[in-house]
C-alpha cells in the first residue's frame, strides 16, 4: 500500500513570485481592503494549522517524498526555489524546508513547459496595460486554464505513481482546483488534510458580495484555520 497526504494550497501573493505585487493590488481592488486583510489572516491561520499537523504527526519523515505544486526541478535548484519562496514570505515553502530538514525528499513534480504556459497566461492578465487587453487575456486564460490543469494533473499523477514505492508515504502540496486524486492508481490511499471541496467553496465565496456567501465565508474560514 502507498499513502499520499494531500494538502490543498490556498495560494498567497508570496507564492506568486514576480507577480505578487500585481496580484495583491488586483485582489485589494476586487475584494476591498477589509475583506482582503481577513483573507490574509485566514491564509496565515490555515498554514499554521498545516505546520502544527506536521509537528505533531507520528510519521517517519526520512524517506518521505514531497510533491510540490509548480516544482519542475529537483536537487539544488529545487532547494533554491524553496529558499526564494521563504524569503518572499511563503509558509508553504517554510513547511517544505522543515520536512526536508527532517529527512524528506523533494521530488520533481511538474513539467517546466506546462507550468510556464499557465504562468504566462496569468502574467498577461495582471500586466495588461488596457481594459481591452486585460479582458482579452482573461477570456483566453479562462478558455485555456482547464486544458492547462488537465495536462498538469496527468503529469503530476504520473510522477507520483512512478516515484512513490510500496509502503512509502508521499506529501502533496497542490492548488485546490487541481484534480489529482481521480488520476492516481487505486493502491494509493489519499489522506485529505483539509477537505478540497470546502477550500473550493471558500475561494468561490471570497469572490462573492452576497450576504449569504459572506456568512458562508466566515464559517469556512473557521474550518480552514482549525488546528
Amino acid at each position: 500500500m502507498r499513502t499520499l497526504i494531500y494538502i490543498p494550497i490556498i495560494h498567497s501573493s508570496a507564492d506568486m513570485g514576480s507577480l505578487s505585487k500585481e496580484l495583491q493590488n488586483k485582489s485589494i481592488s476586487g475584494f476591498g481592503e477589509r475583506k482582503w486583510k481577513k483573507h490574509i489572516e485566514t491564509v496565515n491561520g490555515y498554514w499554521e494549522a498545516i505546520e502544527l499537523y506536521f509537528e505533531k504527526i507520528d510519521l517517519y519523515i526520512k524517506g518521505t517524498n514531497i510533491y510540490q505544486d509548480g516544482m519542475f526541478v529537483d536537487g539544488e535548484m529545487a532547494l533554491k526555489i524553496i529558499d526564494e519562496g521563504i524569503k518572499s514570505g511563503s509558509k508553504n515553502s517554510e513547511i517544505v524546508l522543515k520536512l526536508i530538514e527532517r529527512g524528506a525528499t523533494l521530488i520533481k513534480t511538474e513539467d517546466y513547459k506546462m507550468v510556464k504556459n499557465e504562468y504566462d497566461g496569468l502574467k498577461s492578465i495582471l500586466k495588461a496595460k488596457s481594459n481591452f487587453k486585460r479582458l482579452f487575456f482573461l477570456l483566453r486564460y479562462k478558455i485555456l486554464k482547464p486544458i492547462f490543469l488537465i495536462r498538469r494533473d496527468r503529469f503530476i499523477a504520473g510522477r507520483i505513481d512512478a516515484t512513490l514505492n510500496q509502503n512509502e508515504t508521499g506529501i502533496l502540496f497542490i492548488g485546490a482546483y487541481h484534480n489529482i486524486i481521480k488520476r492516481l492508481p487505486e493502491d494509493i490511499t489519499v489522506i485529505e488534510l483539509k477537505e478540497i471541496a470546502k477550500i473550493r467553496k471558500y475561494q468561490k465565496a471570497l469572490q462573492s458580495d452576497s450576504k449569504m456567501k459572506n456568512l458562508q465565508l466566515e464559517d469556512l474560514s473557521q474550518y480552514l484555520i482549525k488546528k
